[in-house]
């Protein structure tokens, strides 16, 4: 039977900074076991936990497998790898950082074109005339289809994009882009805008548990613990 309870946090960056202070916070200390690029660790004096250190998205499929019991991932990375999130994973609480919208924008001349009834008018204009669907580029793809399709957008292509999605209009690769935006900026700087109703989620760091990890043994008790500190606001205790 179970009895310590595995619960990922983000491996480097900013993520995992903000990951460590959270806990930190509300007195519980995470530190790495052996040298400072291992993966494995834990908090201290609590031997019922143990700690993995993993990218953000691998958070996601180890809660979505099983192979955790919770995590400290985006929810655009969970709602866009796992189909019927809310089924498969519990969404315990929003921590505060890491916040980022995912969006659709659109290339700044298209002056016409500021929601996404417009954009699917537009669509139907460009295939008449160029014989081709728009190309939407993103590595959002099943968050876009799922939106678009709330939307009644049909006449698109998606082109998968790994990196600089931002670029890939001016580049020729794309119409427009489907992409996770925290300031605006680097949209603004390749002469793109969200468009008025593009706003597909609003994504930020969330503490989560997988309801296909085994609860056996002493883990819920332990979830239960590490719950009662988690959510705490260091801030209201003085």
């Amino acid at each position: 039977m179970t009895e310590t309870l595995t619960l990922a946090v983000p491996s480097k960056g900013r993520l995992m900074e903000e990951t460590s202070k959270y806990f930190q916070a509300r007195g519980l200390n995470l530190q790495k076991i052996g040298h400072d690029r291992g993966y494995q660790g834990e908090i201290e004096d609590h031997d019922d936990v143990d700690i993995v250190y993993l990218s953000a998205s691998e958070i996601a499929h180890q809660l979505k497998t099983g192979q955790i019991h919770m995590g400290v991932t985006g929810e655009d990375l969970v709602r866009e790898s796992i189909i019927g999130a809310d089924q498969r994973i519990e969404f315990l609480q929003k921590l505060g950082f890491g916040q980022a919208d995912v969006v659709v924008a659109v290339p700044d001349c298209w002056l016409d074109v500021r929601t996404t009834q417009d954009l699917e008018e537009m669509a139907l204009q460009f295939r008449a005339e160029h014989g081709r669907r728009l190309k939407v580029a993103t590595k959002y793809m099943n968050l876009t289809r799922q939106f678009f399709a709330q939307k009644s957008v049909a006449g698109y292509r998606i082109v998968e994009s790994l990196g600089a999605t931002e670029g890939t209009p001016m580049g020729g690769t794309a119409d427009l882009i489907v992409d996770i935006t925290s300031t605006g900026e680097t949209l603004s700087a390749n002469h793109l805008r969200i468009l008025d109703d593009g706003v597909i989620l609003k994504s930020e760091a969330n503490l989560l548990a997988s309801r296909a990890a085994e609860w056996g043994g002493g883990a819920a008790e332990v979830r239960l613990e590490l719950m009662a500190k988690l959510g705490n606001d260091p801030t209201e205790e003085e």
